[in-house]
């Protein structure tokens, strides 16, 4: 089968498959030129150039509402590479797979999980959420899949993995299982459940829009990696369906997503606000833009910014993969429009640009196509292409319903205690400077729950280091707890700053307030 025809094709083949990993035999195979499988990993990596680039003005500047029709959102020739060179830390979730990438051109396509996560923690980039609460983990020898685990991570349900895990399908070309095994290794290092299934999703997605041309059949098929019980596919299919059943209305799509979808329950930002980076939800806001945008790459990238939150990195995700479908040369010439000058810019915190990115993408393409049973010659590659498979079920925060965020806003200058009733609590504050051009300080405190110790944590006034949370502790048994913190090491120059904190109960309470 030759481009032309394969789309059609392959949707039939794999529509017709039995769930199981397809075997070796003719019926399976697409085969690609070498330059058409070049034109879709560079369309994947210019994809998600050009929607991060497009979306990193309204960045979680919209939360809970959509960003309305009259608001414009600039695009112009020149304009990514001023970006690049002027915001080069917008490029936050391109940079975050380069590392990945990194890894395996330095180890191979077998690199160990515990490689993957010394080098994402060790690198100087700034991280937040599960990102950070990984690093903060790999750095004290909590390696992946604990670093990763809704225990030891209160943001295992937040996008971090989702915008990390393009590299994972552009390197898996029609093998959305093999893009599984490799996001099992590296998503772990920061995400567990649905915001591991992030990750698993996006990769499967990326990895057949290489082998179908129909946006609608890769968003479906996709969705068979991910455990049919699991909140994020459900949360997807409800898209799917109200796509389906509003077909010429996003925006009512996405009113139906706020409703259902939308209550945070592990990110101590989120939780009782706005503000939602869970992945299942911009994940929702991903398929928005591919199921309504109907591989018109402007629609894709409208839709998929306009509905908010993390608006940088959803369209980024929507734009990689309708790249990799359409093709480096498919993306309309208005999109394109000043990529060029910006192809040779090494990303922040690394030495790698686009071009060079291409180029590995498709060297480490060509080995996997060659592990996975396919075949590579002179002219042609010949990929055995996979039938979805669901990875393994997981849930983070089993359990647990958030019932009060209570305001501290208070130094802890020797110890603090806390009464609560529930069935767990996360305390929430920050290390400071009380002038920036102080040495860094790191504040070391014991945490007791009723009068039993459970650990020391340090929290670094240091940005790269911090600790995002003070200390938490989920699956207490159902009744009254005392928390209480003490601070071993205060000093004159510096403060530990107790924030708020959030307790769970084992049941949502709903609060009615008179009639």
């Amino acid at each position: 089968m030759r481009l032309g025809t394969f789309g059609v094709a392959v949707l039939a083949m794999l529509a017709g498959c039995d769930g199981k990993t397809t075997g070796s035999g003719p019926d399976n195979r697409v085969t690609l030129t070498h330059e058409q499988l070049k034109d879709k990993i560079r369309g994947g990596w210019a994809g998600q150039t050009i929607g991060v680039t497009f979306g990193g003005p309204t960045e979680f500047r919209y939360n809970g509402t959509m960003i309305q029709d009259y608001q414009p959102i600039p695009w112009y020739d020149g304009y990514i590479k001023e970006t690049m060179e002027g915001e080069p830390g917008l490029y936050d979730d391109i940079y975050m797979d380069l590392t990945f990438v990194e890894v395996i051109e330095r180890l191979g396509l077998d690199a160990p999980a515990d490689s993957f996560a010394v080098a994402f923690a060790n690198k100087d980039y700034k991280l937040w959420h599960a990102n950070q609460a990984a690093r903060y983990n790999v750095l004290k020898g909590m390696m992946p899949p604990a670093s990763g685990h809704w225990r030891n991570n209160p943001h295992a349900d937040d996008i971090d993995y989702q915008i990390e895990a393009d590299f994972a399908g552009l390197m898996s070309p029609g093998m959305p299982n093999a893009a599984s095994e490799i996001s099992d290794r590296v998503g772990h290092i920061m995400n567990y459940g649905d915001g591991w299934y992030g990750g698993v999703y996006v990769g499967a997605m990326y990895s057949l829009a290489f082998v179908s041309d129909d946006v609608h059949f890769v968003v479906n098929e996709a969705l068979k990696t991910i455990p049919s019980q699991s909140e994020f596919h459900q949360c997807i299919a409800d898209v799917v369906a109200w796509h389906k059943q509003y077909p010429d209305d996003w925006k009512q799509a996405w009113f139906e997503i706020e409703k259902k979808w939308t209550s945070d329950i592990g990110c101590a930002k989120g939780v009782f606000d706005a503000f939602n980076i869970d992945a299942k939800v911009n994940a929702a806001y991903v398929v928005l833009g591919l199921l309504y945008g109907d591989k018109d790459f402007g629609k894709t990238m409208e839709i998929s910014t306009r509905a908010g939150q993390d608006s940088d990195c959803n369209p980024a995700t929507a734009g990689g993969i309708l790249g990799t479908m359409m093709g480096y040369d498919g993306i309309p010439d208005y999109w394109m429009q000043g990529l060029g000058d910006a192809e040779d810019i090494p990303f922040m915190h690394t030495d790698m640009s686009l071009n060079k990115v291409y180029d590995m993408s498709y060297k480490h393409a060509l080995a996997m196509i060659e592990q996975y049973g396919g075949e590579v010659n002179d002219t042609d590659v010949v990929i055995a292409v996979q039938q979805p498979e669901a990875v393994r079920f997981e849930k983070s925060f089993e359990g647990l319903y958030p019932i009060a965020k209570n305001p501290l806003r208070e130094p802890l200058t020797q110890a603090k205690e806390i009464a609560f009733e529930g069935t767990g609590i996360v305390l929430n504050g920050e290390a400071l400077k009380n002038n920036p051009q102080l040495a860094e300080y790191t504040f070391e405190v014991d945490v007791f729950l009723n009068g039993e110790k459970l650990e020391t944590v340090t929290m670094p006034t240091d940005f790269k280091y911090r600790k995002l949370e003070v200390c938490w502790k989920y699956e207490l048994p159902k009744g009254k707890h005392v928390l209480r913190v003490e601070l071993k090491n205060p000093h004159p120059q510096y403060r530990l700053r107790l924030t708020d904190y959030i307790v769970y109960a084992d049941e949502y309470q709903e609060h009615h307030h008179g009639k």
